[in-house]
Order: C-alpha cells, then sequence, then structure tokens
C-alpha cells in the first residue's frame, strides 16, 4: 500500500504562507537544500492544489530554476505529478494529470497503489485529507522565524488530531525537520 506524506515549511508560529501566499520568509540553507535534492529524486508522486501547483509550474521548468537549483529542478520536472482544481483546465506542466472531482475517494484509489505520495504546499489538501485520515506522515521544516500574519497548517480541520513525533533533524541554519505520524 502507497503512503501519503506532507512535506511543508512553516513558521515558528504555524504558518505556511503569509499573506497573498507569500513565503519568501522561508530561505533554507545548505543542508535544506541537500534535502530538497534528495527529496526530489524519491520517485514519490507529488500532489498539489491550485494555487501550489500554479506557484511551482511557473517556476521550475525556467532556465533559472535550472540554474539555480539543477538537481531539484531535474527532479520537480521529471516527476509524476497531480493537481486537483475544478477550475485548471491544461495543467501544462509535464507529467501533470489532472483531478477535479472526488479528490478523497481518489486518493484513496491511489494509495492502494504502490508508488507513494507527498503533497507540497496545498494547505486546504492537507486540511482534507488529515480529516480523512488519509496521511501516513507530515514532514514539517520549522523555519526560526515568526511572521505577523498567515495562513495555518492545520487552518480548517474539524477534529483532534494528535501526532507522534518519530524523527527530528537540526540544521545549522536553525531549521529543524519534524516528521509525525498520527497516533
Amino acid at each position: 500500500m502507497a503512503r501519503l506524506t506532507v512535506f511543508n515549511f512553516i513558521t515558528l508560529n504555524g504558518y505556511y504562507k503569509g499573506p497573498q501566499e507569500d513565503i519568501s520568509w522561508h530561505t533554507g540553507g545548505e543542508d535544506e537544500g541537500r534535502l530538497a535534492d534528495e527529496g526530489s529524486t524519491s520517485g514519490s508522486i507529488l500532489l498539489f492544489g491550485r494555487v501550489t501547483y500554479e506557484h511551482m509550474a511557473a517556476f521550475w521548468p525556467t532556465p533559472q530554476a535550472i540554474k539555480m537549483f539543477p538537481v531539484l529542478a531535474e527532479g520537480m520536472n521529471k516527476a509524476e505529478k497531480i493537481v486537483f482544481s475544478r477550475t485548471l483546465k491544461n495543467p501544462g506542466w509535464n507529467n501533470t494529470r489532472l483531478i477535479k472531482d472526488n479528490i478523497v475517494e481518489e486518493i484513496r484509489k491511489l494509495k492502494k497503489q504502490e508508488k507513494d505520495m507527498t503533497i507540497m504546499g496545498s494547505g486546504s489538501i492537507i486540511n482534507q485529507f488529515t480529516e480523512h485520515g488519509l496521511i501516513d506522515e507530515y514532514q514539517f521544516l520549522l523555519d526560526p522565524v515568526a511572521i505577523g500574519t498567515g495562513t495555518p497548517i492545520f487552518h480548517d480541520i474539524k477534529k483532534h488530531l494528535e501526532l507522534k513525533l518519530t524523527n527530528s533533524k537540526v540544521f545549522r541554519s536553525g531549521a529543524v525537520l519534524l516528521n509525525y505520524q498520527p497516533h
């Protein structure tokens, strides 16, 4: 059975994005870059909501992204991707398929396959799948920064969520990778 993992960076006060989708507060260091490079070659299917997908699709195929982050850009561009959207007509980014309806049921079907999946960004998708108990692991890269306002990572869950810390890693930048599994 395939595993569904979340990977997201968050602020000390629990935001995964600031106003107007701002993520400029996430800077990352050399160690975090190596982590991203390793993750990009995992073979996991990448899952996105429309907003995150449009940001990713606008950056990763560009010459700038390829020059700045060659390993990560190659991994992102080669990866199989799924975008969940009712409004997107044509995804455009290579190796991407669109799922418009019944996303919870579609993920249940996909989890019966052997290929692991990773949600990146996409807070509304995280919240929906959390509510239905579909997420096997949460990986949060906690940045050593607090911002004035933003959207909390679990901004729309209705149920109580208890997580068990399974691993952690401190980076030289002061960021901390926290791995959790639902209880």
